[in-house]
């Protein structure tokens, strides 16, 4: 059964070794992911965006050795193999469990960037027809960024119209708006995990509560929990 929902950034900011003297810039956005964790039981159901669709289990491991240094992370408690390539948000997902929850178990969903709206939602629905089929509770992470257009230092340039798309999106993802979420624009870099999120939920999303939003860094972060 669905126990809670946490939704973060797929962003290796979040990993103070990553950024040096720059990780106070972010240690609200990292709080408030911490935060998040916290509402979600030992098993974990992840979603993000990939280059393929793929699932890792919990007996996987990784590393951030190809963002500069080798931070190495699991998806599970039991003892960590040797890493294997994997998506940010699997990294990131891991990374998460070993900060917040060490004794949680994760099994990554990734989703390929292409994925239509339509085969998104209904992705979501095949997972959520599974999370209940379960006696118990699972917890679902949803790791995904916004626009990276939103500065003029904004890793993809700066678009100022992304601006108004991402508070649509920030203000979607307050208020548990899935119609909202199930017409986001590609622009959108986690659109699909986001999609899969409105499928999960789809027709009632619970309760919906922000935790923190911002784009220190040009992207768009957004953090929250959403309870059923």
């Amino acid at each position: 059964m669905l126990s809670a929902i946490a939704i973060v950034p797929a962003t290796p900011v979040l990993v103070p070794e990553l950024v040096g003297s720059a990780a106070d810039d972010v240690a609200g956005l990292r709080a408030a992911v911490a935060a998040a964790a916290t509402s979600l039981p030992p098993r974990w159901l992840a979603v993000g965006v990939g280059p393929c669709d793929a699932v890792y289990g919990p007996d996987c491991a990784g590393t951030f050795a190809g963002y500069g240094v080798d931070v190495r992370v699991a998806l599970g408690p039991g003892p960590a193999g040797e890493p294997v390539e994997l998506p940010l948000c699997a990294l990131i997902a891991g990374w998460i469990r070993g900060q917040a929850a060490p004794d949680a178990a994760i099994e990554v969903h990734a989703y390929a960037a292409t994925q239509p709206v339509d085969q998104a939602m209904s992705l979501g629905r095949t997972l959520r027809a599974r999370i209940e089929e379960s006696a118990d509770p699972v917890g679902v992470l949803v790791v995904a960024d916004g626009l990276h257009t939103l500065t003029p230092s904004a890793p993809g340039g700066y678009l100022p119209d992304s601006v108004a798309t991402q508070q649509d999106l920030d203000d979607a993802l307050a208020t548990g708006d899935l119609a909202g979420l199930a017409e986001l624009p590609e622009s959108v870099l986690g659109r699909v995990a986001y999609q899969v999120l409105a499928g999960l939920t789809w027709p009632e999303p619970g309760t919906a509560r922000e935790l923190y939003r911002g784009a220190p860094y040009g992207v768009g972060y957004f953090v929250g929990e959403w309870l059923p």
